[in-house]
């Protein structure tokens, strides 16, 4: 086995990384495509998801594999290989088994014990065998990742670790209210009708909201969701179907929406939302919140003292040779001030003590002071910023309204705007904020449980291959066994041209049993011995004691191959 995965996921690389890289179903298929076409693998499957991108490949070479599945994710995604590969990961042979099994039973996703993500490893799988890039492996691999996920969740408490990622994203937009109470009578609008949107859809109804519409490009498809909904027994939703152009006017009357669709673009403008909003209230949705810029007359910006005033004391800079006003970005900001005046305003700014440091003997003050000068500048230049010459003046918090508009986004890339941040009146909630919201979910004990299930089917699913691997030089065995059987039976017809058929047959039966027999223990013993770590020599072993041919064990191999790429996941 030589399996290997490189990817990226929420672990590994920002949300703005991510969505960037993320893969539509062309790009998908044409990248399933050119990794098997490339030298190093001969198998490929693609897992992408909202929060993460993996390809794993059977290849014959570790460092020409990553280098070859690295370039291609780096094609496929438009991202540049040298702005991806700092956020890629490398798993191979029995840590890339361990990763996936990880992931099929939640414990890598965004939300610990979040189910979904089973249903997005059959379609990896699905898709890749409608393309014929499943072979024996990856079909073992992704088939038992999907048992072992159901088992993780079946024998566990893991859905209790943490919740789906449409109902942690709908408890984020109740704020700590319960989310059942938030939502009941509410009208929600959901923009696709995708697995993701028709989880959204499910969860609303069960959580009461009182109607619920439905927007997707594919009308049908809106239709034909909007009548589960309306049929289900568990819910009395009222549900109806709209075509995307109307999600503008939907929007106005909706409470909360949820978009998951595969737009490339922005399906939801900070201008539309700010339009709805005002609709609403009939008051501009002004920006607001800490750093934005406010309109109101108490939140306008306290201007910078005068030099020398209060709040400037035990200051190491002479402030009085600074303009009022004097701007703190960019390369002026530092310029004339040598290293130990640096050194001791940035202690002052962070409200330590002021400590005065000599400089360094026999070093070359003017020269030295200019390269860190000069490298202060160019961070700057870099990060937009530099420390303050000035401790910052405190800027009131002007308290947020009450949203009227709350926003679900769980599409990557994202559908509505990162600017409705800023609005006043919504709150909005994506796949960014999740992450930072569900780095402290609590932790549930169960998942120990889970992670001694993955190490132990990791562990047989290894001892299964390396089993597997023998298996056709076992059947080329019996194979050399059975036309040495046939060839001396025809030998025995030579010299023996009077045998009747029921004699021939006994004879026949005989010799095929002494060689069963002989063959019996020595075929099951390696099976067995190949199934532990280090086994993999047992099949040389097996081909060089009995002068098999490796051409026929190769055939084998391809027969069984050929078989595989055509079963359907579990």
């Amino acid at each position: 086995m030589s399996l290997l995965v490189v990817g990226l996921s929420h672990r590994s690389a920002p949300v703005s990384v991510l969505e960037r890289a993320s893969l539509g179903e062309e790009a998908q298929l044409k990248l399933l495509q050119d990794t098997v076409a490339a030298e190093p693998a001969t198998e490929a499957a693609v897992l992408a998801t909202c929060n993460r991108i993996e390809l794993y490949a059977d290849v014959d070479k570790f460092h020409a594999g990553v280098a070859e599945l690295s370039t291609l994710l780096a094609q496929h995604s438009g991202v540049g290989l040298e702005e991806l590969t700092p956020h890629l990961y490398v798993h191979y042979e029995e840590r890339a088994v361990h990763h996936l099994f990880s992931v099929a039973c939640g414990l890598d996703s965004m939300v610990v014990g979040e189910g979904q993500i089973l249903g997005q490893i059959k379609d990896s799988l699905a898709r890749a065998q409608d393309l014929h890039t499943a072979g024996r492996l990856l079909n073992d691999l992704f088939q038992q990742a999907l048992r072992v996920g159901k088992r993780a969740h079946s024998e566990t408490g893991i859905d209790r670790a943490g919740q789906s990622l449409v109902t942690f994203g709908l408890e984020q937009l109740a704020a700590g209210a319960d989310s059942q109470t938030w939502a009941r009578g509410k009208k929600a609008l959901v923009i696709g009708a995708g697995s993701m949107s028709s989880l959204a859809a499910a969860t609303l109804a069960r959580a009461g909201v009182a109607e619920i519409v439905v927007a997707n490009r594919t009308f049908e498809r809106a239709e034909r969701l909007a009548r589960i909904l309306s049929e289900g027994d568990d819910t009395d939703v009222l549900a109806r179907a709209v075509p995307m152009d109307a999600v503008p006017f939907e929007l106005t009357r909706a409470d909360v929406a949820v978009s998951c669709t595969g737009a490339t673009g922005l399906v939801l403008t900070a201008d539309s939302v700010a339009a709805t909003v005002e609709g609403r209230t009939g008051a501009p949705a002004a920006e607001a919140g800490p750093g934005a810029v406010r309109d109101e007359p108490e939140a306008a910006a306290v201007p910078l003292p005068a030099p020398g005033a209060a709040g400037d004391e035990n200051c190491p800079l002479d402030l009085s040779t600074v303009p009022t006003g004097f701007s703190v970005m960019g390369e002026a900001a530092v310029a004339g001030l040598d290293a130990a005046t640096l050194e001791q305003h940035g202690a002052w700014a962070a409200g330590g003590a002021v400590v005065d440091r000599p400089r360094e003997t026999g070093r070359p003050g003017p020269e030295a002071d200019a390269e860190l000068i000069g490298a202060l500048a160019a961070t700057a230049a870099t990060a937009g910023r530099i420390p303050e010459r000035r401790r910052p003046e405190p800027v009131a918090d002007v308290p947020r309204p009450e949203p009227v508009l709350f926003l679900l986004d769980l599409a990557m890339p994202r559908d509505i705007d990162a600017a409705v941040h800023r609005l006043a009146g919504v709150r909005l909630v994506d796949i960014e904020s999740l992450a930072d919201a569900s780095a402290d979910a609590p932790m549930a004990a169960d998942v120990d449980t889970v992670r001694g299930i993955v190490a132990d089917e990791v562990a047989a699913f290894g001892a299964a291959q390396r089993a597997a691997h023998i298996t056709p030089t076992v059947v080329a065995l019996r194979s050399m066994a059975a036309e040495v059987v046939a060839a001396e039976m025809a030998r025995l017809d030579g010299r023996l041209p009077g045998l009747d058929g029921k004699h021939r047959a006994e004879i026949t039966q005989t010799v095929k049993r002494v060689v069963d027999k002989l063959l019996h223990a020595p075929t099951v013993r390696v099976k067995q011995l190949a199934a532990e770590p280090g086994g993999a020599g047992y099949a040389d072993a097996l081909r060089t004691l009995f002068d098999l041919d490796q051409e026929t064990v190769a055939s084998v191999s391809r027969a069984e191959n050929s078989t595989e790429k055509n079963r359907g996941p579990a």
